[in-house]
């Protein structure tokens, strides 16, 4: 009898194992490497994408079966690199501090592969004279795409579309896994039981996976 118990403890706990492992499959799989001062080339209008599993972000990445939650751009002013992201409120934000809202401080860097034609000083001018008009907006929780108010994914889109540039496929809300007893929490709380599944959405992990983007770190 305690042989039996004793089995059925260690086959209940791999059963809890392998519930936490499926359950939760992008959580311990980001592949960026941490900030040093030594700073690989950035480039204005770079991408730089972030794991953050608290609050939404697990949702998010059950949803989008992507590891990446949230996305900003960077650009350099004065002898800093600075984050231009929508969190609340939309804000920019040093390298540093970027970084260090993730889950273990990390981050990944992607670029248009054929930045050099594309993204002109001229562009680059008009995308950071955009940015700098959303500062100050508040986050969408609805992920909704008007723009008075922005999620970070949204406001990334809505930049590089201001320069003519595509930089991820846009998606209608019912195209992404709703199924997770996580995201239908997620869901109900946002919307009550008018889910606007029709809505326009992009992911940050739509972007990271754009096949015109290179790494960069």
């Amino acid at each position: 009898m305690k042989k039996t118990k004793i089995f059925l403890f260690i086959s209940i706990l791999g059963i809890l194992g392998v519930y936490a492992v499926t359950r939760q499959p992008l959580i311990k799989k980001a592949v960026s490497v941490e900030p040093t001062d030594s700073l690989p080339a950035f480039r204005d209008g770079d991408l730089i994408f972030q794991v953050n599993t608290g609050g939404q972000g697990l949702a998010i990445q059950l949803a989008t079966h992507s590891r990446y939650t949230h996305v900003g751009i960077l650009f350099k002013e004065g002898n800093e690199w600075m984050v231009y992201e929508a969190v609340e409120p939309v804000r920019v934000v040093s390298l540093k501090g970027f970084a260090a809202a993730g889950d273990d401080g990390t981050y990944a860097v992607r670029r248009l592969a054929k930045g050099d034609s594309l993204l002109t000083s001229k562009t680059l001018g008009q995308m950071k004279a955009y940015l700098k008009k959303q500062v100050g907006k508040h986050y969408d929780i609805h992920f909704g795409w008007s723009d008075d108010r922005l999620y970070c994914s949204e406001l990334v889109w809505k930049c590089y579309n201001q320069a003519g540039i595509s930089i991820g496929p846009l998606k209608k809300l019912k195209e992404f896994d709703l199924t997770d007893p996580i995201v239908k929490t997620i869901m109900a709380e946002r919307y009550g039981k008018n889910i606007p599944y029709e809505e326009k959405v992009v992911s940050p992990g739509d972007i990271f996976d754009n096949a015109d983007l290179v790494d960069v770190l």
